[in-house]
């Protein structure tokens, strides 16, 4: 007797052997829904810097789109870097308020990228997101993101921004040089106007974990793992609330972050430029030799002289700074102090 006669057959008891079949097959698809729903577990990591007015404004973004994605379950991980505002209160009372709500709160400001890295060793679901709270990362793009890592052979789904409508043109103008230049002198190829806000599967994020260098920077670290990416453009979107915590000196100081973690290209610069100025300095001394053997006047041209020493030595400083950069990350990597060091957690409140 076959499942279907057994489930439609009332006009008897049913036997043990029946009994015994229904049974098993309740157990098999219960089985297969636990497996199901434990395998729909996305975590979401939420760096914040000073953002108490964007965190109520990003948990009421979010609510529409976890009901959207019923029966996924959601851990929103806020990462508190440090905030000298009421930051962290408002992760408390989120938590509270929703314990899907999780935060982890450093005991100083160690930067975005330590934040990202905590909140990856944190994670708990088995598909891994990164956004900014400002909302510039829109959360109606996750349920897209999702289906495309279940129904797509991708590891990860990664964003750009197709345009930089509302930004200064001279913060545009920088950022795409950056992106020119590290495409050029790096293997690593980065997307030009590359976000943060990516989702990636579990295998992915192991594989960057195992990156654990003390000077991180994320768009190289994700390109350089490897892993089938698929992009998705929007256009650039302006913060919901706050103000920006990236003034242009600390985005050049990420950009060096970048091309010096992957590239040499600059220690090459400095070994080219040496070169060619002791090729320059050797046809000069040619010159002076001839123009002194000939008009026996060694004494003219002091001026332009002094000009070319201050310009070699300039060049020399420079070829010093670019060594003395990477002299610095490697002198750091070896002290192997920790990335972020926790002061609080919703853990630690739940104990």
């Amino acid at each position: 007797m076959d499942l279907y006669q057994i489930l439609t057959t009332h006009n008897r008891p049913w036997s043990i052997r029946e009994i015994v079949i229904f049974v098993f097959f309740l157990a098999v698809v219960a089985g297969f829904l636990l497996l199901r729903l434990k395998a729909h577990r996305i975590t979401i990591i939420i760096p914040c810097f000073n953002e108490e007015e964007t965190l109520p404004v990003y948990y009421q973004a979010m609510l529409p789109v976890m009901k959207q994605m019923n029966p996924v379950d959601f851990e929103l991980l806020f990462i508190d870097d440090g905030s000298s505002d009421h930051t962290l209160l408002e992760m408390k009372q989120l938590h509270q308020k929703d314990p899907r709500c999780k935060y982890l709160s450093f005991s100083r400001n160690f930067g975005k990228e330590a934040a990202i890295y905590a909140g990856l060793s944190k994670a708990s679901g088995d598909y891994v997101a990164v956004m900014d709270v400002d909302l510039q990362d829109p959360p109606s793009l996750l349920p897209e993101m999702y289906k495309i890592l279940i129904e797509e052979e991708y590891d990860s789904v990664a964003t750009r921004r197709s345009d930089r409508t509302g930004e200064p043109q001279i913060r545009s103008f920088l950022s795409d040089s950056f992106y020119k230049i590290i495409n050029r002198i790096s293997k690593t190829e980065i997307m030009r106007g590359a976000r943060d806000f990516r989702l990636m599967k579990r295998n992915m994020v192991d594989a960057v974990l195992e990156m654990s260098e003390y000077n991180r920077f994320s768009k190289g670290i994700f390109e350089w793992v490897g892993f089938r990416t698929k992009w998705l453009e929007y256009e650039n979107i302006e913060r919901s609330a706050g103000e920006t915590k990236w003034s242009l000196k600390k985005l050049f100081v990420y950009s060096m972050e970048g091309i010096t973690g992957f590239s040499v290209a600059p220690l090459s610069l400095a070994s080219v430029l040496g070169l060619l100025f002791c090729l320059i300095s050797f046809v000069m001394i040619v010159v002076i030799i001839i123009r002194t053997l000939i008009w026996g006047d060694p004494v003219s041209g002091w001026p332009s002289l002094t000009c070319i020493i201050f310009m070699v030595s300039g060049v020399q400083l420079l070829c010093t700074g670019i060594v003395g950069q990477y002299l610095s990350k490697t002198y750091l990597e070896t002290k192997h102090r920790p990335i972020f060091i926790l002061k609080d957690s919703s853990e630690k409140e739940n104990i």
